[in-house]
């Protein structure tokens, strides 16, 4: 099993010393390093500061926001980062949701999935560079139809580093991981429990061998698993209370597949109603405790070999907040899987 330390997007300032976490999982012998974006900080230019200061990390993106760029733009800077990089980009793409995608990028949240289709389309033939391009979809069109009728098919002026670029599909819905072992080659699960992966079976159908899973997991080394248990839970009250519409949460979505529907819903109802602290009690601990890696190293040592059986072929762990202790934390689990 491959590690991966995942950076995630910057809060209200950089995070501190990003590079030289990324260096000290290098060095550790991780896979990849991966940041991401929300409606702040950018993913693709900590990825160019991490790529001049590393030899053979992979450079992931988890993810970047479809409606952020045109397919032709989103290729445009993966194959000029991929030339950087000596080919280490693995591009991890998603939708994001409406309440940013409509809020923040202006552009209507509509048939997501049939978007996402179109666009790894474009975005796989700009990277082949085999024919000027031109494609006439619902949700994209090359040339633009709507114009001064002037456009024409093109090539990109700079030849790319390899003609296909790994894309990886952040996605949570049965079509949409359905999509991902269809078109793209891996998937970024949030929220994924080894011990329920038969959830997806149906959806995965289509994967390859060279299918990549990268599962987000919470470590938390702690003697209290309690304690352990109070990040992860607050994690969760935010996803479902704060991160998507009331109408329209595809975490809470998940999380009615795993078996807590009567759950999500009360965390949710809990969290928009101002009951942020009655929102994070209401998670149940179990939840938490199987979608993450957490308590004593000797308990966390065992439920390694569960994540060993199930279908996953990368971890990707947080950025505690704490330089020290996520360097601590990527050194345990170097020790126990690599």
């Amino acid at each position: 099993m491959k590690l991966g330390l995942q950076l995630g997007y910057w809060q209200k300032h950089p995070t501190p010393r990003f590079i030289e976490l990324a260096q000290v999982a290098e060095s550790l012998g991780f896979d990849s390093v991966w940041t991401a974006e929300a409606y702040g900080s950018d993913c693709f230019t900590p990825l160019a500061a991490i790529a001049a200061s590393t030899k053979r990390i992979r450079l992931g993106t988890g993810v970047m926001q479809i409606s952020a760029r045109t397919p032709t733009c989103a290729a445009m800077t993966a194959l000029t980062l991929d030339h950087i990089s000596n080919g280490r980009l693995i591009l991890g793409v998603g939708v994001s949701g409406p309440q940013v995608v409509e809020g923040w990028y202006g552009q209507p949240f509509t048939k997501p999935l049939e978007r996402t289709r179109e666009w790894i389309r474009i975005f796989r033939r700009a990277i082949a560079r085999e024919e000027p391009l031109e494609f006439h979809g619902e949700q994209y069109n090359l040339p633009c139809n709507n114009g001064m009728g002037l456009g024409k098919p093109l090539k990109s002026i700079t030849h790319p580093l390899r003609k296909r670029i790994p894309v990886v599909l952040g996605a949570e819905g049965p079509k949409n991981v359905a999509l991902a072992a269809e078109a793209f080659d891996g998937w970024l699960p949030i929220f994924c429990s080894p011990y329920k992966m038969d959830i997806f079976a149906d959806s995965l159908q289509a994967a390859g061998p060279d299918f990549e899973i990268a599962a987000m997991v919470n470590l938390a080394i702690n003697d209290d698993l309690q304690q352990a248990l109070v990040p992860g839970k607050w994690t969760m009250a935010l996803y479902l209370g704060g991160m998507g519409a009331k109408g329209m949460n595809f975490h809470k979505n998940l999380l009615g597949r795993m078996g807590y529907a009567d759950d999500a819903q009360k965390i949710q109802d809990l969290f928009l109603a101002g009951r942020q602290q009655e929102a994070v009690d209401a998670v149940p601990d179990a939840l938490v405790d199987e979608i993450s890696l957490l308590g004593p190293q000797a308990r966390i040592r065992e439920r390694l070999q569960d994540w060993k059986k199930a279908r996953v072929s990368s971890l990707l762990i947080g950025h505690s907040g704490d330089f020290d202790l996520t360097v601590a934390n990527m050194e345990f689990l170097a020790r126990e899987l690599l």
